[in-house]
């Protein structure tokens, strides 16, 4: 296995740096308040070149503190507006996004390090969340019940919840914060983000816009605030009881310390967490459709997806013709510069990532397993780009049972259906997950409750490219949150059962009668 590839070529440092300003001046922000390398703050930082760019001003705790108050003193009048008009503010937020569309993305592949079409599609994802929310601002319905009292109505009722705290990761920098504050913000919550460290400049720029739309709709501003900053500021918002919802995206480590100290003070928490994922392909499969699947999916953003494919359990009688297509298909993608139209997989997001990638691949091989791939590609010693590795596994050894943030995709072989899907569910984690086949039975199976155990099971699609308008999240490890469509609305809101007497009597429960 060879561990260096030819030099890349990659935009200089004050390019970026250029990039970067021009980016955030035309999405409102005022770059001249960012600091040069050698100022105070955070360090706003790009993979494509692992180099600093500017230095951040950062949030002081006390500074926090007194925007989590404010957050608490607006939700107390946004509550009582009317939803179709808090909608108002979510629906222009979207139409900023449309209009800001190119530069957003720019921000998102300069400091995640994002190929452009995945960095426009993360952008099209906040448009499509924002139309989402402002349709559901009409529907935030309750339910009315059959009461077994006479002259009785028997209802549920849904409430704002208060203060939603909101912890991001670098791989999704703007989307993941769009899913929980535009469907928040319709539910008449409040919102307090706290970003990746990785990733301050596309927050700025998210910020910027929603202050924007909250002054040309007449909103509030005090209904959108940014923590900028690191870890610290994240305990701040995992520990303070004005919190009434966290939701934290990161990894299962972050879950474990999250989500017990957040319920000790009896508050809500959403956990989105690892992921590792799997794609059962039977002999069923139709490969020319399956290969497309699994490259894009274990390949793109260079593995640095939470839904990125990191399992493959394939049929043993399709094992060798599939594993040759997709060593094939790996060897002709573009590793790069993510700016050039024809690279397909950008950066790691820095060295520690790359370390990790390194070390489970030299696991694998001391389990038995052969590695194709995952090689180094020449660039400057401060950024790392590598290309996808293909490992056939004797068997899911406890490397492949954890999840390693990188372009690794594991090939294991079953014979049974019944040993495919006990594989697909034998890891801690439960994301998401997929089968590739043209046989119903087979799909059907693997959909069905003793199927697949993750809260996302795909059929002829990979593991990775969720739409809003299904609810997303995982099982087990992963946390069990639920974010952007579907129903996850609830999480945001406080359900109320109300009991409505409209007769003259007032029956009392068991028959008990008094005087």
């Amino acid at each position: 296995m060879s561990l260096k590839s030819p030099a890349i070529q990659l935009p200089g440092t004050a390019q970026l740096r250029a990039r970067a300003g021009a980016a955030l001046l035309a999405l409102g922000a005022d770059p001249a308040r960012l600091g040069d390398v050698g100022a105070p703050g955070l360090p706003a930082s790009t993979p494509i070149t692992g180099e600093l760019l500017f230095r951040v001003p950062e949030t002081t705790r006390t500074d926090a503190d007194a925007a989590i108050a404010q957050a608490a003193r607006a939700f107390t009048g946004w509550r009582t507006t009317p939803a179709p008009v808090r909608g108002a503010l979510v629906g222009r937020l979207g139409e900023l996004l449309t209009e800001h569309k190119a530069a957003l993305a720019e921000l998102v592949t300069i400091e995640a390090g994002k190929i452009t079409a995945e960095a426009l599609g993360e952008v099209q994802e906040m448009i499509d969340v924002c139309q989402f929310a402002v349709g559901l601002s009409r529907q935030l319905y309750g339910k009315t019940i059959a009461s077994e009292r006479p002259g009785h109505r028997l209802l549920e009722s849904w409430h704002p919840l208060g203060v939603v705290g909101v912890i991001t990761a670098f791989n999704f920098p703007v989307a993941v914060w769009a899913w929980n504050t535009a469907v928040a913000l319709v539910c008449g919550d409040t919102v307090v983000w706290k970003p990746s460290e990785l990733t301050p400049l596309t927050a700025i720029a998210c910020q910027s816009l929603i202050e924007r739309a909250a002054a040309e709709v007449g909103a509030p501003p005090e209904v959108s605030w940014l923590l900028v900053g690191g870890r610290d500021l994240g305990e701040q918002l995992v520990d303070d009881p004005r919190i009434a919802l966290l939701s934290a995206t990161g990894s299962v480590r972050m879950g474990r310390a999250v989500g017990p100290r957040v319920a000790q003070r009896f508050g809500r928490s959403l956990l989105e967490l690892g992921g590792n994922n799997a794609a059962v392909v039977t002999p069923a499969a139709d490969l020319d459709l399956t290969v497309r699947g699994i490259v894009f999916a274990a390949a793109g953003t260079a593995g640095q997806r939470c839904t990125t494919l990191r399992r493959l359990i394939v049929h043993r009688t399709v094992a060798d013709p599939l594993v040759e297509r997709i060593a094939t298909a790996y060897r002709s993608l573009t590793v790069g510069d993510p700016f050039a139209p024809e690279t397909l997989v950008g950066p790691l997001i820095h060295e520690t990532a790359y370390r990790d990638m390194r070390g489970a691949l030299a696991q694998a091989e001391a389990d038995g397993g052969a590695v194709l791939g995952g090689e180094r590609h020449e660039s400057p010693s401060e950024c790392f780009y590598v290309g996808p590795a293909l490992v056939r596994m004797p068997s899911q050894t406890e490397i492949v049972h954890e999840e390693t943030f990188a372009p690794v995709l594991y090939v294991l072989t079953y014979d049974t259906l019944e040993e495919a899907i006990e594989l697909n569910n034998a890891v801690p984690q439960g994301l998401s997950s997929a089968i590739f086949t043209t046989d119903l039975r087979e799909a059907e199976r693997f959909l069905a409750a003793d199927g697949s155990d993750c809260g996302i099971a795909n059929v002829n699609i990979g593991t990775s490219g969720a739409e809003i308008g299904g609810a997303f999240g995982g099982e087990k490890h992963t946390g069990g949150g639920r974010e952007s469509g579907s129903d996850s609305w609830q999480a945001y809101m406080r359900r109320a059962t109300n009991t409505i007497n409209y007769s003259s009597e007032l029956p009392l429960a068991q028959g008990v009668r008094f005087g």
